[in-house]
């Protein structure tokens, strides 16, 4: 792949931290000014793929639902597939699901179970690296569909939250660390 076009304090400095959003006491990092700047937006995915070079990924899987954005440039990149894992119930087809708990609540995310065929070399790509627990319900819906898992990728990490800990064995990505 080609060198990025910006360096990764490029990157973070045009994440946006918002105060006590989505709820008081949260930190909020946007992203929408990375999204913004074509230079940055394409050096985010240059960062997510270094190493990495057309035919040597079969699929590129993103999480719901920012990760879909830098997953699928990251696919096109590569010259591969693009997979969405999903909240149970958006897929249409059938699924593996695997549940995981949050803070105060639990979630179950899906994949089809055709999207990727045992043995396929994957990418797996989401924007934010907090606890790991979506993170590692996704490595383990992979896992049931017999894919091996290259890398896991983020955009920013929030390494106060150990989230790197609930992915054992997995090679971790981030471009930009809290």
């Amino acid at each position: 792949m080609t060198q990025p076009v910006a360096t990764s304090a490029e990157i973070a400095a045009a994440i946006r931290t918002i105060s006590d959003f989505p709820k008081p006491g949260i930190s909020f990092k946007d992203i929408t000014p990375v999204l913004a700047d074509g230079r940055l937006f394409a050096a985010t995915i240059d960062h997510l793929l270094a190493g990495f070079e057309p035919g040597s990924v079969d699929t590129v899987v993103g999480i719901d639902a920012r990760g879909f954005i830098f997953a699928a440039g990251a696919a096109l990149r590569l010259g591969c597939g693009f997979v969405p894992v999903r909240k149970k119930g958006k897929l249409p087809y059938e699924t593996f699901e695997e549940s995981y708990d949050l803070e105060y609540a639990s979630n179950t995310i899906a994949i089809h179970t055709d999207a990727v065929r045992p043995g396929s070399r994957v990418l797996l790509i989401d924007d934010v690296l907090a606890t790991g627990g979506t993170a590692a319900a996704a490595a383990a819906l992979l896992q049931k569909a017999g894919a091996k898992i290259l890398e896991v990728g983020f955009v920013i990490e929030l390494g106060f939250l150990n989230g790197r800990n609930r992915l054992p064995g997995q090679n971790v990505r981030s471009i930009v660390n809290y």
